[in-house]
């Protein structure tokens, strides 16, 4: 069965229908279908072809390179050639467009999961069981039902923070409608996402399928990601308007003498946190054996010994590595993208940052800045004057994924005769501006390029696309469980060691700690900050040990967001950076290299730095004087349309059951008050 798609709306959506007699709205009339969906739901085979038409809407994907995911992307991993918005004080707007305000998808899972488990039975058990098929089967497709529903409410958690949660069709009663679109607490919303996970794991037990399918070990991450996130996120933002039960906080609105279900906000924490800890722990005792091994070495040559590290990031068939916990499959004759493209050319326009390279220890243990400057380095660090030497005697998620000019690209099925890009690697485009081959900061990324010719043709790409890996159970148990802890117990050294032994990086993290000095370290990672002040240097390289372990894979936005990393950005503009270009023998790659033109100049001037700035090339750009900060973009806003579909009048936003987000307006196109 194939669903037919239907307009996307936020469920406020369903008032102005109302208002207007379409009281048929999507949030209750069941999904357009080719068949009609009473006969639907009966079977353990049309569950199972309802999940494969949601999958691929639901999931993320290799849609673009931008760091697998969007989330490292415009953050201090990686940037493009002109900043967001939201490191802007005034570009940054409220809209009467829905953005991801929209609840079409956790309708449709909604109306889903209200059909079939009326015929399964509530206790989960399947005793009162009449869907057709193997009971196995049945509970493991209800269980994936359960955890779409919970993915999908954490992508709202994440932009909006409080949210309404609505769990079946609703019916058309006008008052009804508005009632539902009610913001309940954050935590709230957290705790329900769990519920839900809770259910799916419980479901998915009896079986295991296919790594391209989700199952018990990743509904176990998700769930320890979710509380991790919301432990940090409250224990980062107590005392201010973005957590339940303060004075500014604008749910008090409704909740005017709000208390947490554990009793207190530092209950709620530990209660998350021993959920993230309870959760991370079972993923990461099964897989910690079993991370993908590491050569340390990139493949440079058909005789030199593979690197299944590498490979694993760029595999047609994902399911042979243990650690990918989920992935998605794509067919060279139906479903393709451009990712081994993006990575043996620009990688779509996003660099990473000169930050980030720094930030990578050496292979010692040590950090960066104990070995001579970043500039020349003492000979073990061989400094920063060619991007190869960036690389020598570095931890290998460094050396083995950042490009130098000179790499092969491609090694195997050289004689693939299709169109394709730089077998062997060139000098950075750093001049080609926002060109698809131009490469912002000048260092780019391996990752993601596979090493035979055939992956490469533009948008040919058939490779999968890793969507969780079990190493992020090791990384989320030692925060959560050195936040709870306050120590770094057994099973988070063996975790901590696991990785970097991995990484070929000294496994004595201890001696690295005691190296770190957080003022140097503050330099080169946002994340050296929580509310603007630095953090102690055991939490902090947890934290750098997340950043490098997930190098452009889409989690740095988030993370970065719940440790309330952007605080300092607020009085002091951050300066992200790219190569050594200017004072060194790579400013002689380029012949038309042009500074403090206006809108003609094609590079930073050497007189802010001798680093190129991607940002600061022309007055015009967004960020051209630094990237800054409002306490408001923590949060997306609420459109004001939605804010008025929800009031009782349609005008009175006042009235409005839905309240907007801290520091945001509600008339208009306004930027964040503070």
């Amino acid at each position: 069965m194939k669903l037919n798609k239907v307009l996307t709306f936020g469920v406020a959506s369903l008032l102005l229908a109302g208002a207007t007699s379409c009281v048929d709205s999507f949030l209750d009339k069941e999904p357009k279908s080719q068949v009609a969906p009473e006969s639907y739901y009966k079977s353990d085979s049309q569950l199972d072809a309802i999940l494969m038409d949601n999958y691929p809407n639901i999931l993320p994907g290799h849609g673009s390179w931008y760091g697998f995911f969007e989330g490292d992307a415009d953050t201090d991993n990686q940037i493009r050639n002109g900043a967001s918005s939201i490191y802007t004080t005034d570009r940054w707007r409220t809209s009467n467009e829905d953005g991801s305000w929209e609840f079409y998808r956790i309708y449709f899972i909604n109306y889903a999961l209200s059909q079939a488990m009326p015929r399964f039975g509530s206790d989960l058990n399947g005793s009162q069981n009449t869907i057709e098929g193997s009971l196995p089967h049945i509970k493991h497709y209800l269980g994936e039902f359960f955890f779409l529903r919970a993915y999908l409410y954490f992508g709202k958690l994440r932009a909006f923070g409080d949210f309404p949660i609505v769990l079946e069709p609703l019916s058309t009663d006008k008052q009804a409608l508005m009632e539902a679109t009610q913001r309940r607490p954050r935590n709230e919303v957290a705790r329900q996402i769990i519920d839900d996970l809770d259910k799916a794991i419980q479901l998915m037990s009896a079986v295991d399928l296919s790594t391209t399918r989700i199952n018990k070990s990743v509904a176990l991450l998700l769930k320890s990601r979710v509380a991790l996130y919301e432990a940090t996120w409250l224990q980062n933002f107590k005392g201010t308007a973005f957590v339940p039960g303060t004075e500014e906080w604008p749910g008090k609105k409704f909740y005017p003498n709000y208390q947490f279900p554990a009793g207190s906000i530092d209950n709620e924490i530990n209660y998350f946190l021993d959920e993230a800890m309870k959760s991370s722990k079972e993923v990461g005792d099964d897989y910690v054996g079993k991370l993908t091994t590491n050569t340390g070495k990139l493949q440079q040559k058909t005789t030199d010994p593979a690197n299944p590290y590498y490979d694993m990031f760029a595999a047609e068939d994902m399911s042979q590595y243990p650690e990918i916990l989920l992935w998605r499959q794509y067919d060279r004759n139906e479903l393709r993208h451009d990712i081994c493209q993006q990575a043996d050319k620009g990688n779509a326009s996003l660099g990473v940052t000169r930050q980030y390279v720094q930030n990578f220890l050496m292979k010692d243990g040590t950090p960066v800045y104990t070995h001579g400057t970043y500039a020349d380095g003492d000979g073990y660090y061989m400094g920063d004057r060619d991007i190869a030497d960036v690389r020598i005697n570095r931890d290998s998620r460094l050396s083995i994924f950042l490009k130098a000019p000179g790499d092969q690209n491609m090694l195997f099925d050289m004689s693939f005769n299709e169109a394709i890009y730089y077998p062997t690697e060139p000098i950075p485009a750093i001049t080609n501006g926002t060109y698809g081959d131009g490469y912002p900061t000048g260092y780019a990324l391996h990752k993601g390029g596979n090493l035979s010719r055939k992956y490469h043709v533009n948008q040919g790409c058939y490779t999968g696309c890793p969507i969780m890996r079990a190493a992020e159970a090791l990384l989320n148990y030692m925060e959560a469980s050195y936040l709870r802890k306050g120590t770094i117990d057994d099973t988070a050294k063996t975790y901590w060691k696991a990785l970097r032994r991995r990484a070929c990086v000294d496994e004595d993290f201890d001696k690295t700690i005691a190296m770190t000095d957080m003022a140097k370290e503050a330099e080169n990672d946002w994340a050296a900050y929580s509310g603007g002040k630095l953090v102690d240097p055991t939490l902090y390289n947890i934290r750098r040990e997340r950043r490098c372990e997930f190098l452009s894979e889409g989690l740095r936005w988030d993370d970065l967001k719940r440790w309330r990393s952007f605080d300092q950005l607020i009085n002091t503009p951050a300066h992200l950076e790219g190569f050594h270009l200017w004072g060194t023998d790579m400013e002689a790659w380029y012949k038309d290299l042009r500074y403090d033109m206006g809108d003609n100049s094609n590079v930073s001037s050497p007189a802010k730095s001798e680093y190129i700035r991607p940002h600061e090339r022309t007055p015009s750009q967004n960020g051209y004087n630094g990237l800054t900060w409002k306490m408001g973009h923590y949060l997306n806003p609420i459109s004001t349309k939605q804010i008025l579909l929800s009031a009782p009048d349609g005008t009175t936003a006042e009235t409005s059951y839905i309240y907007q987000n801290p520091y945001w307006g509600i008339s208009g196109s306004e930027p964040a008050t503070k």
